[in-house]
C-alpha cells in the first residue's frame, strides 16, 4: 500500500512540475510552440534513462523508489497525449512545416536526452 501511494504522490508532483514548466515556457518562450511539452519529454527522457540505469546497474534505488521515480514522477511529467494533440493541431492550423518540425525535435532531442541520462548514471556509478 505504501508504495502505491508514493508513486501516486510522485506522480502529483510530475503533473505539477508539468504544469509549471508549461506556464513558464508559454511566458517566457511565447505560445506559437509547445515548448513546455517539449521541455518535459526531452528532460523526462533524460530522467527515465538516468534513473532505470541507475537501478539496472546498482543497489543504489529500491525496487519501490524506482516504480515511484518512473511510473509515479516521470509518469506524471512527460506528456505524451499532449504532444500528440499539440503536433495534430499544428499540422491542422499552421501546416505541414511547423508540425513536423516539433515530431523531428521531439523525437531527435529525447533520444539524445536518454543517452545522455544513461551516461549520466554511468558517471554517477562510475561502471
Amino acid at each position: 500500500m505504501i508504495r502505491v501511494l508514493l508513486i501516486g504522490l510522485a506522480g502529483a508532483l510530475g503533473t505539477l512540475s508539468r504544469y509549471g514548466v508549461g506556464v513558464w515556457a508559454g511566458k517566457a518562450l511565447g505560445a506559437s510552440f509547445p515548448y513546455g511539452t517539449l521541455i518535459v519529454n526531452v528532460t523526462g527522457c533524460f530522467l527515465l534513462a538516468l534513473v532505470a540505469q541507475i537501478a539496472i546497474s546498482t543497489t543504489l534505488l529500491s525496487p519501490t523508489m524506482r516504480l515511484t521515480l518512473t511510473t509515479g514522477f516521470m509518469g506524471g511529467l512527460t506528456t505524451y497525449s499532449s504532444f500528440n494533440y499539440e503536433t495534430t493541431a499544428l499540422l491542422r492550423d499552421r501546416g505541414w512545416a511547423i508540425g513536423l518540425t516539433n515530431v523531428a525535435i521531439t523525437l531527435i532531442a529525447c533520444f539524445v536526452a536518454g543517452l545522455f541520462g544513461l551516461m549520466a548514471a554511468k558517471l554517477i556509478v562510475a561502471e
